[in-house]
């Protein structure tokens, strides 16, 4: 049986939200501050669990990247890249990783956070593939500070990872720290809510999940962790998330 290991991004491969350093990289930090304060009540309205996430997402596009042709980041994006994969991946959640890659799984990103430059983190880190939030480009290869399609989110994730892996009997684990990860880790056979201080060991298909969700018998070696759970509704963009 087909066999995918889906992983969530920031809060959960990296500790901290990767779109604002950036976009802070990119335009420059005082930029990124005045964009956030024009946008701080919709932010606001984020934060206490109302408000349009993707208007949100887009108008901070709209604002910080619009007429930015694409091929003039590829550097910054090469360089960011880097710097996270070398800095800012959690050691423990590599170990995850490299289980489910000697077990021969597919390895999945499913973020909030924009292709742009988490395509070139999924190379570096060796994922099969990354499904993160597309920015709209127009015919001149120019950013138009729009989305293309909606903010890769709750069941966007699903919608996402449905389309990705197609029709037949496929065997998903899932891995996640925020409310925004709900709907994927219902989804998978083995869901695992990710803690920020211990770490899930990789389960096998036949290990039971808290609260009912997979098949049942031993985990194969991995790091320390609590035990997997499905994630509790929570308002508003949270620490570790990409909005």
């Amino acid at each position: 049986m087909r066999a995918v290991a889906a992983f969530d991004f920031d809060g959960t491969l990296v500790e901290r939200d990767s779109l604002l350093p950036f976009l802070q990289r990119v335009c420059g930090t005082a930029a990124v501050a005045r964009a956030l304060a024009i946008e701080s009540p919709r932010l606001a309205r984020l934060a206490a669990g109302g408000g349009d996430r993707d208007l949100f997402k887009a108008r901070l596009f709209g604002r910080l990247l619009a007429g930015r042709r694409v091929v003039d980041l590829d550097q910054v994006v090469s360089d960011y890249a880097a710097h996270v994969t070398a800095r800012r991946v959690r050691s423990d959640m590599l170990e995850v990783v490299a289980w489910h890659r000697r077990e021969g799984h597919e390895l999945v990103i499913v973020s909030a956070s924009p292709e742009l430059y988490l395509a070139a983190i999924g190379r570096l880190l060796d994922f099969d593939a990354v499904l993160g939030t597309r920015l709209e480009v127009d015919d001149d290869g120019r950013l138009t500070g729009r989305l293309a399609g909606r903010n890769v989110r709750g069941a966007e994730k699903v919608a996402r990872l449905r389309a990705h892996l197609g029709e037949g009997p496929i065997r998903l684990w899932a891995y996640g720290d925020s409310a925004g990860d709900r709907e994927l880790l219902a989804l998978a056979d083995v869901a695992t809510r990710v803690s920020r201080r211990r770490q899930p060991r990789p389960q096998s298909p036949a290990e039971p999940v808290a609260d009912g969700g997979g098949p049942p018998a031993t985990s194969p070696p991995g790091p320390s962790a609590s035990p997997p759970t499905r994630p509790p509704p929570a308002a508003g963009p949270e620490p570790g998330s990409a909005v």
